[in-house]
């Protein structure tokens, strides 16, 4: 089985290594400001591309260019063209008409046009403009898997530089998620807080390796690249990082929408989507005064991880299922609206599994205990055992370093070479990815070990209280009980002997 995850050359990373180097010299220091520029200039070149293929197909059919990007006049415009100016030509030309041109395209069909209408030209020399369009034009930019791991490498730049790192859940996370759901090409897949758009990413790499026909049927290609994904969010740097992220990783038109999804907007997607994934905030802010009615109706709170969970439901169409990260509170949190979020998941919808995560998970920028849920909308119940896997270890070390605990190949759900038990102790993944995929056996497993299931009745028992540790049975080591009068004989002993040490001692001292 091969494995999801690549790493880009060592030539490529050291070739983006030295335009972030650039900006950084350059006087632009913020990594969400790199990115951000780099994002731009990335899509300027896109465009480009795109209208050199339409303009390539006019040529053979020989009929007009089918909705050009760039009108007769505009051809300056054209990243092939502005990249040989002379630098100062150059600057002029990028600052006071390309990106006014780019924040016109919004409306113009895809939604990453859409996003580009706040976008602001920051690079604040002419060299240094030069130099990045330079080194840019050097990165191969024709395989879209160099493309998207070359946006991943960026983005995990984001994720070392402190607190921006809160936009990202770890990669083998993700892909865990959705191997686990294992989505289709039928599925409408929805992240209602999709920051970078890690989880559309890793769904859409997940259908090319295991469903070819996306890229090969003409319906399910259409659907691939114009239906099946969808992801909200209302940091509009966010939207346009996810809506690159996705165009690169080769999926044209993305639906990426500025949206609260806690607001009352969200009503219109109602029992849309087929499959959830989704990382919601913790504890974030709420503005209660416009959250969705309809939500506080199933769930009256201000706990925004759980109002999520409640859309989630919401937006699930019937048989539709969700992967999504809780922190540990909502497993067994005491008050009415977890109690009844939860009986609700177990009674009226079904429950698959809770997976527990190390408490390592999101370290440095968080150290909340957090748990993956498994469920599926059914709205006539359904849930018969729960599944449970302990995830204690997951490739990396559990401190602020996050470091890889394995060779390349052995990192992730599915690594390219197998593990050996001793490495299993340093990740468990694969194991948890393939127990799933085999849990009807699991019903033999004792609750002391790493995965089991429980009964539904086990649950409702203790008033649907879902976390690992009331779920799981603990083992009680067989203690040897002596004799009472092997005991005392042995006090006695001890007391004679105290009693001619201190004899001893007198004697000495005299």
């Amino acid at each position: 089985m091969t494995t999801l995850t690549r790493v880009i050359t060592g030539d490529l990373k050291s070739r983006i290594d030295r335009i972030w180097d650039a900006f950084w010299s350059g006087g632009i220091s913020n990594p969400i400001e790199v990115i951000e520029q780099i994002t731009y200039l990335l899509f300027i070149r896109r465009l480009d591309e795109l209208q050199t293929l339409k303009d390539n197909r006019a040529r053979r059919f020989r009929e007009p260019v089918e909705t050009p990007t760039f009108r007769p006049g505009q051809d300056h415009l054209r990243w092939s063209q502005f990249k040989n100016d002379d630098p100062a030509v150059m600057f002029k030309v990028v600052g006071d008409e390309v990106f006014p041109f780019l924040r016109r395209l919004g409306g113009e069909g895809s939604t990453y046009s859409d996003h580009m209408k706040d976008a602001r030209f920051t690079i604040p020399t002419p060299a240094l403009l030069s130099k990045v369009v330079d080194m840019l034009d050097d990165v191969p930019m024709t395989d879209r898997d160099t493309n998207g791991d070359l946006y991943e490498y960026m983005l995990g730049k984001i994720a070392t530089a402190g607190q921006n790192g809160q936009f990202r859940t770890p990669r083998h996370i993700i892909q865990l998620m959705v191997a686990m759901t294992a989505p289709t090409p039928t599925d409408e897949i929805v992240d209602p807080a999709c920051g970078t758009a890690g989880f559309l990413v890793a769904a859409s790499e997940h259908l090319r390796a295991t469903h070819p026909s996306v890229m090969t049927d003409a319906a399910q290609r259409r659907h691939f690249n114009h239906s099946m994904f969808h992801g909200y969010d209302f940091d509009n740097t966010m939207l346009r990082i996810g809506s690159m992220n996705m165009l690169l990783h080769g999926i044209e038109a993305p639906d990426i929408r500025h949206r609260d999804s806690l607001s009352q907007g969200a009503a219109a997607d109602e029992g849309r989507y087929s499959l959830v994934l989704a990382n919601p905030p913790f504890a974030g802010s709420l503005d209660y005064e416009s959250t969705s009615k309809a939500l506080l109706k199933d769930v009256k709170t201000k706990k925004t991880e759980l109002l999520f969970l409640a859309l989630f439901l919401r937006l699930l169409k019937p048989g539709g299922r969700a992967a999504v990260i809780v922190p540990d509170g909502v497993l067994f949190g005491s008050s009415i609206a977890h109690k009844t979020l939860r009986k609700r998941l177990v009674e009226e919808h079904k429950l698959d599994a809770v997976v527990k995560l190390p408490s390592g998970t999101f370290r440095p920028y968080a150290g909340v205990s957090t748990a993956i849920l498994f469920f599926t909308r059914t709205d006539s119940g359904g849930t018969e055992d729960v599944w449970f896997y302990d995830i204690q270890a997951d490739g990396w070390s559990l401190d602020d370093k996050r470091t890889p605990l394995l060779a390349e190949d052995k990192l992730g759900c599915m690594p390219s070479a197998h593990l050996s038990p001793d490495e299993h102790l340093r990740n468990n993944l694969p194991d948890a990815l393939a127990r799933w995929g085999a849990r009807t056996g699991e019903a033999g497993r004792a609750r002391t070990e790493q995965s089991f299931l429980v009964p539904k009745a086990d649950i409702v028992a203790q008033g649907y209280d879902l976390s690992l540790n009331r779920n799981k049975e603990v083992v009680h080591e067989e203690v040897e009980h002596r004799d009472p009068l092997e005991i005392i004989a042995d006090l006695e002993a001890l007391e004679l002997e105290i009693h001619q040490g201190l004899a001893d001692l007198k004697v000495m001292l005299q």
